[in-house]
């Protein structure tokens, strides 16, 4: 029953995969060209994003967000067919906001644009995909947390545990059901450590790293909400 469920699922959003897929593949291959480890690249990228932050306050650069953003894509693409649909709409997202960075400069400029014209959480409002590239970071995230504390070989409690608590609750029946019919599909624990060119001791530090930037940041993103008395719960 679970693979007839994904099956249905897979066709109902292929239109959706066909018209992305390209520029999904691109950013990948772009970060796997330009990073023999992309793990330690992401890292890098968050420590210098959390840097900004902690200089600039209330005015993180938009383009400078969305180039450390970009290269967590290859993070999901490393977790195959469960995460693909996350994937295609993390990256569609990003794409979106560094379009729009030469219009906006910083993140608390989109919110407010939105805020002004009371768009804010609309379908295709930038609020909206800063809410979603959010979510799609808490996920990464979160599942790197449940790597560091267990030495279990499959992926698969790690991963459907981090999948929801950050983006389920925000996800159609549909595809809360694909993701977990998907998830006997996740490479090993080892197939992931040779996908990111890393090995257990080597994977564990990067990862923290990662932890530890990136959490910042999605409280500085939620600030931007709260502060102006947006709920989160879409």
């Amino acid at each position: 029953m679970a693979l007839r469920i994904y099956s249905l699922f897979s066709g109902a959003e292929r239109s959706y995969q066909d018209k992305n897929e390209n520029l999904v593949n691109d950013m990948k291959n772009t970060t796997t060209s330009k990073f023999a480890r992309p793990l330690s690249a992401v890292a890098d990228a968050f420590e210098e994003l959390y840097a900004a932050v902690k200089a600039k306050g209330s005015d993180l650069d938009l383009k400078t967000f969305c180039d450390a953003c970009s290269l967590v894509s290859i993070l999901f693409g490393s977790l195959g067919k469960p995460f693909k649909f996350a994937e295609l709409e993390y990256s569609t997202k990003v794409r979106a906001l560094a379009e729009a960075s030469e219009t906006f400069g910083t993140l608390n400029n989109v919110i407010e644009f939105d805020v002004q014209n009371d768009t804010v959480g609309q379908l295709r409002s930038r609020s909206r995909h800063l809410r979603r590239v959010r979510q799609g970071l808490d996920l990464i995230k979160t599942l790197f947390q449940n790597f560091l504390s267990s030495h279990d070989s499959s992926l698969k409690d790690a991963a459907s545990t981090a999948y929801a608590k950050t983006c389920a609750p925000y996800h159609t029946w549909g595809i809360r059901a694909a993701v977990a019919a998907g998830m006997y599909a996740l490479p090993t624990r080892e197939q992931l450590l040779l996908k990111l060119n890393e090995n257990e001791e080597s994977a564990k530090r990067e990862m923290r790293r990662f932890i530890n930037a990136s959490s910042p940041i999605i409280e500085y993103i939620d600030k931007l909400y709260t502060s102006r008395n947006i709920n989160l719960d879409w």
